[in-house]
C-alpha cells in the first residue's frame, strides 16, 4: 500500500492515508494515456458545422439560359458548387462522425495511470473530510490558499456537497467533478487532484470494481 499526507482545510497534517497499488502505483505508458485522451476528446466532440450540398440550398429550379447560342458556358442550375449561393462540396456536415473507440479496461488502466502519476509527482492532495457551515468563495479560497499547490487544481469529492460547490465555482482554475466520474482529460489538464477521504473510498469502490470484471 501506498502512504500519502492527509491536510485539513488550515494547509496542516492530519495523518496520513493509505492508497492502494492497484490504482495508484501503476506504471505510466505514455501511448495508452494519449489514446485514452484523444479518444475522449473526439466522444466529446459536437458536430455543429453543417453546411448545404446543391439538392438542399433554394432555387436552382430552371436553367440559368438556354443551352446553345448564348456565347456562355453551359450551366443546368445556379445550385452548382461553382455558382455564389450553391452548394458546397465536401463540407463539414452533421454527418460526420468524430468519436474514436476504446475498450473499458484501457481507458480504465489510463484513468489509474495518471491517478499514478499524480501521486509520483507529488501532485494528489488529500483533504480530511472538508465541510463548511455557509457557502463562503472568500473561506474557500482562503482554506486553499494554504496547501502546496498552484496553477489548475481539480477539485473531486465523493459525496456532493452543494456548500463547497458553490464555494469554489467563481475560484479562478478551480473545477470541480464527482470522484466517480473521473477522467483522463479533465486529470491533464489540471496540475493538482485534490480528493477526500470520501473520493478515495469511491475511486477504489469504481474502478478497482471495472478492472476486475474485465
Amino acid at each position: 500500500m501506498l502512504k500519502i499526507k492527509v491536510y485539513n482545510l488550515e494547509g496542516k497534517e492530519t495523518g496520513e492515508a493509505e492508497l492502494s497499488e492497484e490504482i495508484f502505483g501503476m506504471k505510466v505508458k505514455d501511448d495508452l494515456v494519449h489514446q485514452a485522451f484523444v479518444a475522449h476528446i473526439s466522444n466529446s466532440r459536437q458536430n455543429l458545422a453543417d453546411t448545404k450540398d446543391r439538392g438542399e440550398v433554394r432555387g436552382g429550379g430552371k436553367k440559368p439560359w438556354k443551352q446553345k447560342g448564348t456565347g456562355r458556358a453551359r450551366h443546368g442550375s445556379t445550385r452548382s458548387p461553382i455558382w455564389k449561393g450553391g452548394g458546397v462540396t465536401f463540407g463539414p456536415t452533421t454527418q460526420r462522425n468524430y468519436s474514436k473507440k476504446i475498450n473499458k479496461k484501457m481507458k480504465t488502466k489510463a484513468l489509474c495511470m495518471v491517478l499514478s502519476s499524480k501521486v509520483r509527482d507529488k501532485e494528489l492532495i488529500i483533504l480530511d473530510d472538508p465541510k463548511l457551515n455557509k457557502v463562503s468563495t472568500k473561506l474557500m479560497s482562503s482554506a486553499l490558499g494554504k496547501l502546496p499547490i498552484r496553477g489548475k487544481v481539480l477539485l473531486s469529492l465523493g459525496k456532493k456537497d452543494d456548500r463547497i460547490f458553490k464555494s469554489v465555482k467563481n475560484i479562478p482554475n478551480i473545477s470541480m467533478i464527482a470522484s466517480d466520474s473521473l477522467n483522463v482529460t479533465d486529470l491533464l489538464k489540471n496540475k493538482f487532484l485534490i480528493i477526500n477521504k470520501d473520493g478515495i473510498k469511491k475511486i477504489g469502490e469504481t474502478y478497482a470494481t471495472k478492472k476486475s470484471s474485465q
